[in-house]
């Protein structure tokens, strides 16, 4: 083991670093407590006075009182949906809270959201909590309360493999697997909706307030002309006394939530992966001094290890091939007590042996051969990888070229793609093209993939985007014979790097949900600990296989 890290002596620019963070942080926070109110003050207060408890605070009484629940997703659909007033964090909430300290997933439907009503981004969403239900093994429990599809976007959520039908194949398939999956009506559950409490192992429903069918009165009437009362048609009593389709009656939302509990108290606890862990230590350092480390500018030089001697335990890694491939750091470390093995682009100018110099935040060819060579062990003794991204890319030109750096950066890809232990992923800074893959991307399955507030993800930076864009520009103008000033050409610019900018950011991608969170780097190893506990829930770990790979 080797200590890494040194103590920060305060300068201008660590101070400007920190305050920059800080204020990112604070912007955040203000956005994040907006979310939170879902439809807002007043759609609260009507929620209420139905007797109900708005999605959180259900959330809140089903968890263990001594414990915390793990939000992801808190940003989905921000920004989006502006022209149907907004559907703040799409309208559901979900995340892993422990209930008799059984971790389990838990989604709830905020019905002061357009009624709970779907967007897409809802059903990706709840696509993405039942797929970190599978990998994990956890108990799914559901919350509903909602109007069913938002009929003016239907087309974009009803027919599609990863639309709303997919929702009901997993309950199938959850089922199948033995994972234990518990649904409470707490409100409307309507049409195809109605398939997913139902096809929970068990459903309980809120008298009074919740209600299940595939039609409403209304559309009965339309249909067939009969005419009924919602409650007559599918209320707690009928569904539960005269349908059968229900199996618990509930007085109200506590009632309801005190019910689930009693259930899970119950549930056999799974084996564990048993991922190794000693006693906890804490860093040498402030984790909060990780502000100061990392800069304003996205693109400056900064010295990972002193990031990472920041978060793990007692500063200290046992860091593998530390001469060689030194655009990337691989080490085995502790996080919290848990083994983990790390990979982190090395963002400082670097030489190698040969004397040759390395840009910070490339991959290049020794490099990606070393990351693919530490990802077979971490795989082989079943350690938990954590990758820490901030890269523009693989290196390009003819030396790279030349050197095998298409090869190379394959074989780093495979082992990353084909890797069965848990992947966490954190966005430090810059996550650009092919890097973005190969440092474990949202589309390399990581169990988790957070992003600092800083963070910056799309195919490249933003400065060669937009003078390539532009140059496609000018050439259509000049194809049209149009021929723009200097001035225009300036001005066109701007405006393409602003809007290149802007769906770079952490807060866009969110909403798209193409990381899981934005996290306060100060709270790194408490995010990093929690998501190799909640990994650890699975014991089925496949056998790692490579496949064919260029050598």
């Amino acid at each position: 083991m080797k200590k890494i890290g040194k103590k920060i002596i305060d300068n201008s620019l660590y101070d400007i670093n920190q305050d920059h963070y800080k204020n990112l942080l604070r912007k955040l926070e203000t956005e994040r407590k907006k979310v939170q109110l879902g439809g807002g003050e007043k759609a609260i207060q009507k929620h209420k006075e139905k007797g109900k408890l708005t999605a959180r605070e259900r959330i809140a009484l089903l968890i263990d009182k001594d414990s915390t629940y793990y939000e992801i997703n808190t940003f989905a659909a921000h920004g989006m949906y502006s022209e149907y007033g907004g559907a703040p964090s799409s309208g559901t909430v979900i995340g892993i809270g422990k209930i008799h300290t059984v971790d389990c997933m838990i989604v709830s439907n905020d019905a002061t959201v357009k009624a709970g009503a779907w967007f897409p981004i809802t059903c990706k969403k709840n696509l993405r909590a039942q797929e970190i239900a599978i990998e994990n093994k956890l108990p799914l429990i559901y919350l509903v309360d909602s109007a069913g599809v938002f009929l003016p976007l239907q087309e974009e959520i009803f027919p599609d493999k990863e639309h709303f039908g997919r929702i009901f194949r997993n309950n199938a398939k959850i089922s199948a697997m033995g994972i234990p999956q518990i649904a409470a009506i707490m409100g409307p559950c309507v049409a195809g909706g109605a398939y997913l409490p139902i096809m929970s192992d068990e459903a309980l429903i809120v008298e009074g307030e919740g209600s299940v069918f595939l039609a409403g009165s209304h559309l009965v009437k339309a249909a067939i002309g009969e005419t009924i009362d919602n409650e007559s048609l599918g209320g707690a009593k009928v569904q539960s006394n005269v349908s059968g389709v229900t199996d618990y009656i509930m007085k109200n939302d506590e009632e309801c939530l005190a019910q689930i509990r009693n259930l899970v108290s119950k549930f056999s606890l799974n084996l564990k992966a048993n991922f190794n862990r000693i006693d906890s230590l804490p860093p040498l350092f402030g984790s909060e001094e990780i502000y100061g480390i990392l800069s304003e500018d996205p693109l400056t030089t900064y010295d990972m290890y002193e990031l990472i001697a920041r978060i793990v335990d007692n500063s200290e890694i046992d860091e593998y091939k530390a001469g060689y491939g030194k655009t990337l750091i691989t080490a085995y470390a502790r996080i919290d007590g848990w083994a983990v093995g790390i990979i982190a682009n090395n963002r400082m100018i670097t030489k190698t042996e040969k004397g040759e110099m390395q840009v910070g935040g490339v991959i290049y060819s020794d490099s990606a051969d070393k990351a693919a060579r530490f990802i077979m062990n971490c795989n082989q003794r079943k350690i938990p990888l954590l990758f820490l991204q901030d890269v523009t890319g693989f290196m390009v030109g003819s030396r790279a070229e030349h050197g095998g750096i298409i090869k190379d950066g394959a074989k780093m890809v495979n082992a990353v793609a084909n890797s069965v232990v848990p992947k966490i992923t954190i966005i430090v800074g810059n996550s650009f093209g092919a890097g973005n893959y190969a440092m474990c991307g949202k589309a390399y399955d990581p169990r988790f993939i957070f992003a600092y507030p800083n963070a910056k993800i799309s195919v490249m930076g933003g400065k060669q985007a937009s003078n390539v864009l532009l140059n496609i520009k000018v050439k259509q103008s000049e194809t049209s014979g149009i021929h723009l000033t200097d001035e225009e050409k300036k001005k066109m610019l701007n405006d393409i790097m602003n809007s290149y900018e802007e769906k770079s950011k952490p807060l866009y991608c969110a909403a798209r949900l193409w990381i899981d969170e934005i996290i306060d780097p100060a709270k790194t190893r408490y995010f990093v600990s929690r998501a190799i506990e909640i990994a650890n829930n699975n014991p089925d770990i496949e056998k790692f296989n490579l496949g064919v790979i260029q050598t």
